[in-house]
């Protein structure tokens, strides 16, 4: 009697050879979905207030959360000023973080607090990511830990899907940084070495 229970739950009144078969039918998908999700693309709700205003913007107003189109395919190649990255955080490397490049190699930023030095430049391989929050105290960045790894990106926000009102794509080439920045060229990085 329970078991007519628990297959009526997943699949209204099938019998139990039905069942099994919709889940291998379920279970051979999910390598694909994995591997999709890995490395081509895969939704992301961005949380928290760091990439407010321009994401998350009615974030005061309510629970709904903005959610993005993440794209994996080469994740750390042809990054520009004014992209939006997701990246394993050096603080935390269990959490995604999403910010803004605001220098790539090659350049040099002027920092704000708490970051100790009054200038960095931005070595081989390594950008400068900063959240969009005027509120400093409301995001870890690269001024907290400094420029951070292109190996650790994991794909660029291309799209909002959700909510409506924002829907489209991310129009990072319009976005005017904060932080004072001297474009510089790749190919006078410093390498490490």
């Amino acid at each position: 009697m329970a078991t007519n229970r628990i297959f009526s739950v997943f699949s209204g009144r099938t019998q139990p050879g039905q069942v099994l078969r919709k889940i291998l039918i379920f279970t051979s998908w999910l390598p694909a979905v994995i591997f999709f999700n890995g490395n081509v693309g895969q939704i992301a709700t961005i949380n928290g207030e760091s990439m407010y205003p321009y994401l998350n913007t009615s974030y005061n107003e309510s629970l709904s959360r903005d959610k993005c189109w993440v794209n994996k395919l080469n994740p750390a190649g042809n990054l520009n000023r004014g992209m939006l990255v997701t990246f394993r955080s050096p603080s935390n490397p269990e959490f995604m973080a999403v910010k803004r490049v605001i220098a790539i190699e090659g350049d040099r930023v002027f920092p704000r607090a708490p970051y100790p030095a009054p200038v960095v430049d931005i070595p081989a391989g390594h950008v400068w990511v900063e959240g969009d929050n005027r509120d400093g105290k409301k995001t870890l960045d690269s001024n907290h830990y400094g420029p951070i790894s292109a190996s650790l990106i994991q794909g660029k926000v291309t799209h909002v899907i959700w909510p409506w009102k924002s829907f489209g794509a991310v129009r990072w080439w319009e976005f005017k940084a904060r932080t004072r920045v001297i474009q510089g060229r790749r190919e006078n990085a410093f390498h490490f070495g």
